[in-house]
């Protein structure tokens, strides 16, 4: 069996590497995202049920495209959507999360 010595250069190399694979991956993620999410897709990423999503659409909290009879929701939409009601965590005294 042979012995092989791994050198700090040789770790500071595999790093570069995997930082700039791992940066690629998350590049391309994003942009293979959709523009534009069907009903099915929009509960699930939201987590909310068909009548929640109905109620989005009717008060104005979500807009949507209807194209023959099918709803279309814009990602970015519902990008916004999330950051609007994102929540910063509370913490008590004894320093648990209270949301």
């Amino acid at each position: 069996m042979a012995i092989s010595i791994i050198t700090k250069e040789d770790l500071q190399e595999f790093k570069t590497e995997l930082l700039e694979s791992i940066e690629k991956l998350l590049q391309g993620n994003t942009s293979e995202q959709k523009l534009w999410l069907r009903t099915s897709e929009v509960k699930e990423l939201l987590h909310v049920s068909s009548g929640t999503l109905q109620n989005m659409r009717i008060n104005g909290t979500l807009s949507y495209s209807k194209v023959g009879g099918m709803l279309y929701y814009n990602y970015k939409d519902i990008q916004k959507l999330m950051m609007d009601f994102k929540r910063s965590p509370i913490i008590n005294t004894h320093g648990k999360d209270e949301r």
